[in-house]
């Protein structure tokens, strides 16, 4: 396959997957920003303004980091790129820096978003300080008490935290009560999407402004390895974003495996998972046609992680076409081997990683890697957030 291949074409698809599956009332505002984001984002003071802000603000470019402590325990050269180094903990920061300036080029003067792990929604609230905007955030009832000291930085920052308490309480009942706001407020209000996820446009445009994780890491690994070819490229997925922005410049490299690490939680079967890949059937989620986990008559299976930011029931539709075409390799990761390699490279490296991130770490362990491999892993957040449930699970 051609990189275009993996591209989404010009009616919002990737292959199968995607278009914009969205209430009337929305279609205003899709097609302005269909209709725009590219142009806007493609003007020379956007990118200025852009690349100052991730430079000066964000903290960009992240370090790629050679491990090499855990590279001895699995026999290859293993390198991080830290993400978890930027302003606010996370990749989340590329996509809300890159939107708001799009919401302000647009006159939005009132944003919302939804969050699962809290990351998208401080990285939301961090930009809408900086650029003087209302910030509404939407985010599950159970996610606010396992993400205490996420919703503390939201509201330090200004924003207004709303509890989803509908369904599962977690980030796709959030995702629905935000788009509900959104309905209501058309002309004001821009919804920054915080995954590959939702109607055409946005799971390109997220990608888009996450695509820098990897256009960086190219330029790194030809100054550390003289190639910039891994043999392996790895990351989680719930939505997808950080994955998205870590595969995005390898896509058109076949050369190059690509791994995205699903949360199976208490186990594939176990009827508490979120292993969308493995479970998924074809339908239309929060806006677009993907993968997503549900029952025989169509309804949304609740999903279960015991990371907040891997505990939705789909993927973004790109990483359903990735999948479905086997460009892309998806696996499974339990809630206990993502915690014991969260812990091993907290003990290794001096690095505590969120537990979204320990899913991909856990997929090391399953690999036959050679001396000469070259391995990537996108090291999506840091674990502050996660030290509550750290605590608990290991009796720390």
């Amino acid at each position: 396959m051609k990189i275009m291949d993996y591209r989404v074409n010009e009616k919002g698809y990737y292959g199968d997957f995607g278009g914009a599956y969205i209430p009337e009332m929305l279609y205003p505002n899709i097609e302005e920003l269909r209709n725009t984001y590219l142009d806007i984002i493609a003007q020379p003071e956007f990118q200025v303004e852009l690349q100052n802000l991730l430079k000066d603000y964000v903290g960009r470019p992240s370090p790629l980091f050679l491990a090499k402590r855990l590279s001895a325990k699995y026999g290859a050269n293993i390198f991080l790129k830290r993400e978890d180094l930027n302003h606010t903990g996370a990749h989340k920061i590329n996509n809300t820096v890159g939107q708001i300036i799009l919401a302000e080029k647009l006159g939005k003067k009132r944003i919302i978003a939804e969050t699962g792990a809290g990351q998208h929604g401080v990285a939301t609230a961090t930009v809408c300080a900086l650029k003087g905007l209302e910030c509404v955030i939407y985010m599950g009832e159970v996610d606010i008490k396992r993400q205490a000291p996420n919703v503390a930085r939201m509201k330090m920052m200004g924003a207004t935290v709303i509890p989803a308490t509908s369904g599962s309480k977690t980030l796709k009942d959030a995702t629905n009560e935000a788009m509900r706001d959104w309905i209501n407020n058309p002309v004001d209000t821009h919804y920054i999407i915080g995954s590959v996820v939702g109607p055409h446009p946005y799971p390109d445009m997220v990608s888009l402004f996450q695509s820098v994780i990897s256009e960086e890491t190219k330029k790194q690994l030809i100054e550390q390895t003289g190639s910039d070819q891994p043999d392996y490229v790895l990351a989680c997925v719930g939505g997808g974003s950080n994955a998205m922005g870590m595969f995005y410049h390898f896509l058109e490299d076949e050369k190059v495996r690509l791994i995205a690490a699903e949360a199976a939680g208490l186990g594939v079967n176990s009827g508490h998972s979120a292993a969308t890949s493995v479970l998924g059937k074809e339908g239309v989620l929060h806006g677009s046609r993907t993968l997503l986990m549900q029952t025989e008559d169509g309804q949304v299976v609740e999903p279960y992680s015991i990371s907040a930011g891997l505990d939705y029931p789909g993927i973004g539709p790109q990483h359903a076409h990735l999948h479905k075409s086997k460009r892309v390799e998806y696996v499974s990761i339990t809630d206990d081997e993502a915690m014991q390699a969260c812990m091993l490279l907290s003990k290794l490296e001096g690095i505590i990683p969120a537990i979204e991130t320990g899913h991909a770490l856990a997929q090391l362990e399953k690999m036959e890697l050679k001396k000469d491999d070259v391995v990537v892993i996108c090291l999506s957040g840091r674990g502050d957030k996660d030290l509550d449930t750290f605590m608990k699970y290991f009796n720390l």
